[in-house]
Formats: C-alpha cells, structure tokens, sequence
C-alpha cells in the first residue's frame, strides 16, 4: 500500500520531477462538496503528519486524490 505523504515525497525529491504539476484533491468539511484542491506549487513543506500551504496545515489522511499532469497517482480507497 503506498500512502499519500510517500508519493509527493518520491515526487518532490526525484530528479527531474517536483510538484509544479500535481493536483492535490483533500477533504475539506465546509467546502462544496466537502472537497477542495491545492496545486503543487502551493504546496510549502512535506512534514510528518501533514503538508503546509501558506494558508493551512493539511493531514495526509484527509487526502483523497493526487494527480499530475492528469494521471493518477494516488487514490484514496474509499474514493470510486
């Protein structure tokens, strides 16, 4: 089982790549929906538990979806 804070880590890290074109879709209880995206160039630091945005600290389990460049490279399980 690969877990979110793996893939945007093997991303951020690997030569040649970055999260310039990544597409995080997170859980987000207020939002339409109950979702909401934050692109990769937003995205400020990897920690532990969750990632940084200038705006928030996200938890990795609130993650649903990650893409880039419209493939998918992580979904949550309980998405469809």
């Amino acid at each position: 089982m690969t877990f979110p804070r793996e893939v945007l880590n093997r991303l951020r890290w690997k030569e040649g790549e970055g999260l310039e074109d990544v597409v995080v879709t997170y859980l987000h209880r207020g939002a339409p929906g109950d979702v909401a995206t934050v692109r990769g160039q937003d995205i400020v630091e990897l920690e532990r538990s969750f990632f940084v945005t200038a705006d928030s600290k996200i938890p990795y389990h609130r993650i649903r979806v990650i893409e880039r460049r419209g493939e998918v490279l992580y979904r949550d399980r309980s998405e469809k």
